[in-house]
């Protein structure tokens, strides 16, 4: 039985992410449904690429994932389906698949994508408004059903590629940008677990705040305090202990802040 994924930044007040559902079970009937997230904010390409970058991996070989963050709907970007390694992505061409691609091409997984430009597996007369519907959710049903991937477009080597944020170097640091604010306000920031490798302390200032160290858990600091840690996808994260470090700092994603690091002297 094939797993497919779906995710978007419909929410579930209206009936969108039903419908596509019901798209892709007329197809492939014995699909298994999961649903990664609906709650994406609309528009928001980096926050659903960020939320696939943590999820994907944890599936099983051979699932099919459908993401639709999709402002340039009806436009002249076009549909794509990516496989990376043992997974493949279908969805819009406007870097939504770029921090899955650059993991795949890291780890040296074979990526495959093509420009889903042959009708005959999408619905007919698709809407220029609605393409999870009527491109997205019947392709990915193919896909479920066992067609190939080649089947479906033409092979493409240029898929776009969001222009990510990069931490910048300053002296004893990093002038980091928060990436992304989850549901209970922790502050996702662009330092990976391999830009603090070999540091013996690190130092986060933020909002006029500074968090003197790198903590494990949540738990390691009091009720309302500030803590520093890294998140479990290996970002460096800001959180309040039972609370909302982004409510408690009135922070928003692309704020800035300073991480400051100390190397260790056995390191190279």
């Amino acid at each position: 039985m094939s797993i497919l994924t779906l995710l978007t930044d419909f929410g579930l007040q209206d009936g969108y992410v039903g419908i596509m559902k019901g798209v892709i079970l007329r197809i492939a009937p014995q699909t298994t449904l999961v649903d990664i997230t609906h709650e994406v904010r609309p528009q928001q390409i980096l926050e659903g690429a960020l939320t696939l970058e943590r999820s994907v991996p944890y599936f099983p070989a051979g699932s099919v994932h459908v993401a639709v963050v999709d402002p340039g709907v009806g436009t002249s970007r076009r549909p794509i389906a990516a496989q990376l390694g043992d997974q493949t992505l279908v969805g819009p061409d406007n870097g939504l698949f770029t921090l899955l691609i650059q993991a795949a091409e890291r780890g040296q997984r074979p990526v495959k994508i093509v420009h889903l430009n042959r009708p005959r597996f999408w619905l007919a007369e698709p809407s220029n408004v609605f393409h999870g519907r009527d491109i997205f959710a019947p392709v990915g049903a193919h896909l479920a059903r066992g067609v190939p991937l080649e089947e479906l477009g033409t092979p493409i080597q240029d898929p776009l590629r969001l222009e990510l944020p990069l931490p910048q170097p300053i002296d004893g640091g990093w002038r980091a940008q928060i990436i992304h604010i989850d549901r209970f306000g922790n502050l996702a920031v662009n330092l990976r677990t391999r830009h603090l490798a070999g540091m013996s302390s690190v130092q986060v200032r933020v909002a006029r705040h500074t968090i003197p160290r790198l903590s494990r858990a949540f738990g390691d600091g009091k009720p309302g305090e500030l803590v520093a840690l890294m998140d479990s996808s290996g970002y460096l994260s800001v959180c309040q202990v039972n609370g909302s470090a982004a409510e408690y700092l009135n922070a928003v994603v692309g704020d800035s802040l300073e991480v400051i690091v100390t190397r260790s002297s056995t390191a190279g």
